[in-house]
């Protein structure tokens, strides 16, 4: 049986990190991210200038217009074992809570209908610029099953999206040839 959380109960909202000020590191732009692509296509090494840090198994998820509505969200796995990159003051980032939540679940979960919709019903600003109510989508309420399951479900479709990514490189290949 499932039970009803308040994301920020599951998750860890844009968790504090700390880089100095021109530190150089691994830096994903908000144009690197491909819609509804799990895995972060590229990076560029920069200077810290400033933006959201994250840390591998962290899910980005864009809170601008039109970038969530084209589905910009990823799973950042693009780093090394406690290295922190940085990104896009326009992120919003998410951090498994240990034994809560499953981090390739919440991953799916944050792509789903159930947080994208009323994150996106929650943008306020001038056309064109519009972005998410961050404690909009922190005090959604959410049903997840026991962390045994979300291990199952997270594994299977992480099965799913790691095949698709397969194809999609050996396409690229056949292309290529």
């Amino acid at each position: 049986m499932g039970m009803r959380y308040k994301l920020s109960e599951i998750a860890d909202f844009n968790p504090r990190e700390s880089i100095k000020k021109g530190t150089f590191g691994r830096k994903v732009a908000m144009d690197i991210l491909q819609p509804f692509c799990r895995d972060i296509p590229g990076f560029e090494y920069a200077a810290y200038t400033g933006g959201t840090k994250f840390r591998n198994g962290d899910t980005i998820m864009a809170r601008i217009t039109p970038c969530l509505e084209n589905g910009k969200i990823s799973k950042v796995n693009i780093l090394d074992d406690g290295e922190i990159g940085f990104g896009s003051t326009e992120y919003i980032v998410f951090r498994a809570k240990k034994g809560i939540v499953d981090e390739d679940f919440l991953y799916y979960l944050v792509c789903s209908p159930i947080v994208r919709e009323p994150a996106i019903k929650s943008m306020v600003g001038s056309s064109g610029r519009q972005r998410v109510q961050t404690d909009v989508v922190q005090n959604l309420e959410v049903d997840i099953p026991d962390f045994a399951t979300q291990r199952k479900i997270g594994e299977l479709l992480k099965s799913l999206d790691d095949k698709i990514a397969l194809n999609t490189a050996i396409n690229e290949n056949l292309a290529n040839c």
